[in-house]
């Protein structure tokens, strides 16, 4: 799976995705920072990428419907400190790539994993 990790997210999130086997690169990385929603969404589209953000907006299906993207992964974490997102994301990570991403939204809070 190819991953693009969103701004609002520690650069150390991609380092999570290539140690399960990933490939993955951040917003930053790419040059992207401060950009619309909908010029990220565009190069996660055009590069095959599923998307891992904290950005509720992105959830808004009537504007980013699911199954024009290869994947979107939700965060709803109720801290978004740099240290409980990267411990959250170490203890959920292999359940979260146990679903069929493309042409999904998967929101991942503490309460479980919200598939649609």
């Amino acid at each position: 799976m190819k991953v693009k990790v969103d701004e609002n997210l520690p650069a150390e999130v991609a380092e999570l995705f290539r140690q399960a086997g990933h490939e993955a690169d951040t917003v930053t990385e790419e040059g992207l920072s401060g950009e619309p929603d909908s010029v990220i969404l565009d190069r996660v589209r055009r590069e095959g990428r599923v998307l891992v953000t904290l950005d509720v907006g992105i959830a808004d299906v009537r504007v980013y419907p699911p199954d024009q993207y290869h994947g979107i992964i939700l965060l709803r974490l109720k801290n978004t400190g740099r240290s409980y997102v990267m411990e959250f994301l170490k203890k959920h990570l292999s359940a979260i790539l146990q679903f069929d991403l493309p042409g999904h939204l998967l929101i991942v809070s503490e309460n479980g994993i919200r598939y649609r």
